[in-house]
């Protein structure tokens, strides 16, 4: 029995709404109730709400109001429960645009610390390659790297783009496939090593990275200094703006890993903790190799084609659209429309 039903309903009246407004947002794929903190909000609003109409059952007055209860309550059961079942079905577009994006954000500390690491490796490598001989024979593993300069390199490189213009054949004809098929499982193995290496706490992890950013940072020091840094942009641009951020993710991935196995700030169990990130580091694992796959793809018939073949402008222009696109589609893809936002405040 309600004593005062116009102090009842003022006071609950604004849980109704949000669970309204949630249930909505549901129902429109913009909340993820996968989110166990989220998950629980929902669900007690949907319980307030259930018991708030057992107590109205017994009254004989405001009947509009039961009924709006009684729909609210039907909706929430129906949508909360067939969420549930919806998240045993795998929906690969919905994953593409909304799961994997908006994991890669839940977890961004550990990317912008992959992005650190590899930025100071960089530094170093840049710094080793400064030093002359000496340096490039501590980085580079292979000895053509260690004499040859880049603007040999890419003399050799542009008299091969000639000789294929000038007699109409192709080098790389007939192992396009095969040598993708390399590049992918190769970029493939280093981006999982960084995820799988997150089991030593981490430490494996900060390593590969950094031993990364060495080897790019002497890369990048090198042709600039060389003054070939528009043929270096036309040959990193097209695949390492997809391969570079892929591997980032899978260092964010493997010091997710690390940071759970050493427990930073949380009194949960080990069980507990593995439990809350493996959606994400499932989803960001996932993410990391369709980009690679991807990258693997332009390096090996696109990357590869210099001048005369390919202008450099067309490989640059190219390469920083789709690193703006993907930074887009990483940072934003998936988020809730403005609309639901106010609805939410």
């Amino acid at each position: 029995m309600i004593a005062d039903l116009k102090t009842f309903i003022e006071r609950e009246r604004p849980h109704w709404k949000e669970l309204e407004r949630e249930l909505e947002k549901i129902r429109e794929h913009l909340a993820d109730l996968s989110d166990l903190k989220y998950a629980r909000h929902v669900l007690g609003l949907y319980q307030r709400t259930s018991s708030d109409l057992a107590r109205l059952q017994g009254s004989s007055s405001e009947p509009e109001l039961r009924a709006y209860l009684e729909n609210l309550v039907g909706s929430g059961y129906a949508e909360i429960h067939s969420a549930t079942r919806d998240r045993r079905h795998f929906r690969p577009w919905q994953w593409l645009v909304q799961t994997f994006p908006q994991a890669f954000r839940r977890q961004i500390w550990g990317f912008w610390m992959s992005v650190a690491l590899t930025l100071v490796g960089a530094l170093l490598g840049a710094f080793l390659i400064s030093k002359g001989v000496e340096g490039r024979e501590a980085i580079y593993p292979f000895p053509h790297l260690v004499h040859q300069t880049p603007s040999e390199r890419v003399a050799r490189e542009e008299q091969r783009g000639t000789e294929a213009v000038s007699k109409g054949r192709d080098d790389l004809e007939g192992r396009k496939a095969t040598f993708s098929a390399e590049l992918m499982r190769n970029n493939i193995s280093v981006t999982f090593r960084a995820m799988a290496f997150g089991m030593t706490w981490g430490i494996g992890t900060l390593l590969i990275l950094f031993y990364n950013g060495v080897v790019l940072g002497a890369v990048v020091f090198d042709y600039v200094s060389d003054g070939q840094t528009v043929f270096m942009l036309g040959w990193l641009l097209p695949h390492g703006s997809v391969e570079i951020p892929a591997i980032l993710l899978g260092g964010q991935a493997g010091l997710i890993l690390g940071r759970a196995l050493i427990g930073w700030g949380t009194p949960d169990s080990l069980r507990t903790r593995f439990r809350k990130i493996t959606p994400d580091l499932a989803t960001i694992a996932g993410g990391a190799a369709l980009l690679l796959v991807w990258a693997g793809i332009i390096e090996a018939f696109f990357s590869q084609y210099h001048e005369p073949v390919l202008p450099y402008w067309v490989k640059i222009l190219f390469g920083a659209v789709q690193l703006v696109a993907l930074a887009w589609f990483l940072f934003f893809c998936g988020k809730p429309k403005a609309g639901a936002d106010e609805l939410q405040r």
